[in-house]
């Protein structure tokens, strides 16, 4: 046998690899001429060998491999170049896009309304507790520069009220809280100053957002505590409550929470005459349930009132500007509620969450539509306007007590579940209270 013979008798050679890739444009050669016309030269070739150099003394096509070989070697480095411009490519693209997901999230558009008997929005309850304002960056500031202006405009009428009075310390208070608006403003402008240059991050600004909010709910109440001084002792109930802007984090809360509930009846005084809808006047969530029991009245739906989410639209016509008092009461048994608006009744329906008791130990809040337990508020759902005497029993009132409550009888009830009063109440993110004037004006 020759040495090639008994090489591969002793097994397969470590150039095994380098052989096929010799063979190979002779195989193919071959399969063009036929079998019986092709000489097959097996050469063992060492490991850091030179295939070309080695297929130059066995074949006598060693140029056309070797430039098959460089040919291969060449569509090899054009695809790795390839390759390499893809990925930055890539890379540009990816940036791009995260770039303009965290735009969007920044000013994106609200969704669809609460209505249509789902009680959520496009089906998902949304979470926006502790997010920014839904609003642009220039709409937020703008929002804070009126809630200034409103301050600035209390303090002025709280500077005549001292000079007609001459109390020193008015005067101190008066002093303090307008250097506290001046740090705002100024907090305010740097605000604008590092959107304009683009130095804040989403966390940067909602640390931002947080103090400046922290300070005007102080503020405000250091200066609803000094107007309150003025007002003669008023007795605990004749007070309003006032959100003068859309926002998500203007609102009150009612201090004490809702006991398990077979009916109820939940009236109050309310004025507004924001478009479209005026918001929610109230809502009540519990665990597990955002929608226990909630008011609303949001884009170009009518007013609606849920229970457990389920849906009930109620026939107000209330959005004028002017004062109207409203009553809602329900009972579990077939779910049967009645609407009244300025004493009179002016709808009833049934079904409307059929043998479901409200449930206790919940979050009661004036003034914005809760997503979660005592938060998640949307700037689009808060209610602008004015809102008094809201009381709620647990049971149905008659039609007789409703008109006594809308017509400011002596012989009106409170509520025997939440009455209103002052101490009942905290405010926060600059909503205030104001002296109530509509009975005065009816007796």
């Amino acid at each position: 046998p020759s040495p090639h013979s008994a090489a591969m008798a002793a097994g397969p050679p470590r150039s095994l690899p380098r052989l096929l890739l010799l063979l190979l444009p002779l195989l193919l050669r071959g399969r063009g001429q036929g079998l019986g016309q092709t000489r097959f030269i097996c050469t063992s070739v060492p490991l850091d060998g030179d295939v070309c150099a080695a297929s130059a003394a066995g074949s006598g096509s060693a140029e056309e491999l070797k430039s098959a070989v460089l040919q291969l070697r060449e569509t090899v480095l054009q695809q790795k170049e390839t390759i390499i411009n893809q990925k930055e490519t890539i890379r540009e693209l990816t940036a791009k896009l995260g770039r303009c997901e965290s735009q969007s999230v920044l000013e994106g558009l609200p969704g669809e309304g609460k209505g249509g008997g789902t009680g959520r929005k496009n089906g998902v309850p949304k979470n926006t507790m502790g997010d920014l304002s839904r609003a642009p960056a220039a709409e937020t500031l703008s929002q804070l520069g009126q809630t200034l202006q409103s301050l600035k405009t209390r303090l002025e009428n709280l500077e005549q009220f001292s000079r007609m009075n001459s109390s020193g310390q008015t005067h101190n208070l008066k002093d303090i809280l307008q250097n506290k608006i001046d740090d705002l403003e100024k907090q305010v402008l740097s605000r604008v100053n590092s959107l304009e240059e683009g130095k804040f991050h989403p966390k940067n600004e909602s640390e931002e957002r947080g103090k400046i909010e922290s300070t005007l709910t102080s503020l405000h109440q250091r200066i609803s505590d000094l107007e309150k001084g003025q007002k003669d002792n008023r007795p605990p109930d004749r007070f309003q409550l006032t959100f003068p802007l859309r926002t998500n984090y203007m609102y009150a809360k009612v201090k004490k929470s809702l006991p398990e509930m077979y009916a109820f009846s939940v009236c109050m005084w309310i004025k507004s005459n924001a478009s479209p809808g005026m918001g929610t006047p109230f809502s009540y969530a519990v665990p597990g349930q955002a929608n226990e029991l909630v008011l609303i009245e949001w884009g170009n739906n009518p007013m609606e009132i849920l229970i457990n989410d389920k849906v009930a639209k109620l026939p107000f016509v209330i959005n004028d500007g002017k004062w109207h008092h409203i009553c809602v009461t329900w009972t579990t048994r077939d779910g049967v509620w009645e609407a009244y608006q300025d004493g009179t009744q002016t709808g009833s329906g049934e079904n409307l969450a059929p043998y479901h008791p409200i449930k206790p130990q919940g979050v009661l809040v004036l003034g914005q539509e809760q997503d979660t337990l005592g938060g998640g508020f949307d700037a689009t759902q808060a209610f602008m306007g004015e809102l008094a005497h809201f009381n709620v029993w647990d049971r149905k009132l008659s039609p007789g007590e409703v008109y006594s409550l809308a017509t400011c009888s002596t012989k009106a009830l409170s509520g025997n579940v939440i009455a209103w009063a002052e101490a009942n109440i905290d405010i926060y993110g600059g909503a205030t209270k104001w002296t109530f004037e509509a009975c005065r004006q009816l007796n």
